[in-house]
């Protein structure tokens, strides 16, 4: 077992979150030949990586084969594994602010990021209005903050345009959905659509008119918080993935990461001497 070294190396109260929600071995169901890497080596990889934004085959020499990292990243993210412990560590986010496992309302929004000369031209697209080249990422987060779904595309697809494959995926996966908040670039038919089909309102927030400067807007400063905690990920600051479905994955680890740090940080003192009627109130 290798010794921790680096920031991004999962703490044991972090594994211990994170083992209990990944499946059991090839060889403990008699399908195949025991591991020679244990996972926690494979799970400290993968974080390095989104962490630090370096090549795979850079890998530093201490963590197991970048083929070994590579490959259980991809099969974990094909068969839903990665996505799970995402959901079942944000319910456990929810329950211990005090709120219901699930969440009713959400807020949806995307971000345009530049791409490296690996992701080919079948995958990206010049976005003419924050004039990048590159691709798109739809994420969908809850009234905290926490991921539910991210879906890559290439730049040049209008949010308007996604957001029919985005709903539908959220309608699949979370039919309890009833709210979406979204800027305006959601609205117009796609507000009878959502209604009719998914039975999911969307609502609008728009900027104040007349308004110079930044502003803070309501409901939609969630989402664009929850992309920046994302862009502190160095792997995030640009797209190097050849495929976007790999590029959902390491977006969803860099939310998995953030999540497990959640749940395992040692609360502030101002916390621990708080009245639990306050801390529910403040959730």
């Amino acid at each position: 077992m290798r010794r921790p070294r680096y920031p991004s190396d999962t703490t044991d109260a972090e594994w211990a979150l994170i083992e209990a929600l990944l499946p059991p071995a090839a060889c403990e169901t008699g399908r195949g030949r025991p591991e020679k890497r244990p996972r926690r080596e494979i799970v400290d990889g993968i974080r390095y990586l989104v962490d630090n934004g370096i090549k795979w085959r850079a890998m530093p020499s201490d963590f197991p084969p970048w083929r070994t990292i590579y490959g259980f990243a991809r099969r974990w993210a094909a068969a839903g594994v990665i996505s799970l412990i995402r959901d079942q560590l944000r319910r456990a986010v929810r329950l211990a602010g005090g709120k219901t496992p699930q969440a009713a309302a959400v807020i949806v929004d995307s971000q345009s990021v530049k791409a490296s000369e690996t992701v080919g031209r079948n995958s990206r697209g010049y976005d003419a209005a924050k004039k990048i080249n590159g691709r798109k990422r739809h994420v969908v987060v809850d009234t905290r903050g926490l991921v539910l779904l991210v879906m890559v595309t290439p730049a040049d697809v209008t949010d308007r345009d996604a957001a029919r494959e985005v709903l539908f995926r959220l309608h699949l996966m979370h039919p309890e959905i009833a709210i979406v908040w979204a800027d305006s670039a959601y609205a117009s038919a796609l507000v009878d659509w959502a209604n009719q089909r998914l039975d999911i309102k969307i609502k609008t927030v728009r900027r104040p008119p007349n308004t110079p400067g930044f502003v803070v807007l309501p409901r939609r400063w969630v989402v664009e918080r929850s992309l920046s905690w994302i862009m502190r990920a160095r792997r995030h600051c640009r797209d190097h993935e050849r495929l976007p479905q790999v590029s959902e994955s390491l977006i969803t680890w860099a939310s998995i990461t953030l999540m497990t740090r959640r749940l395992t940080r040692k609360p502030t003192r101002r916390a621990a001497q708080a009245p639990e009627s306050s801390l529910a109130a403040a959730a």
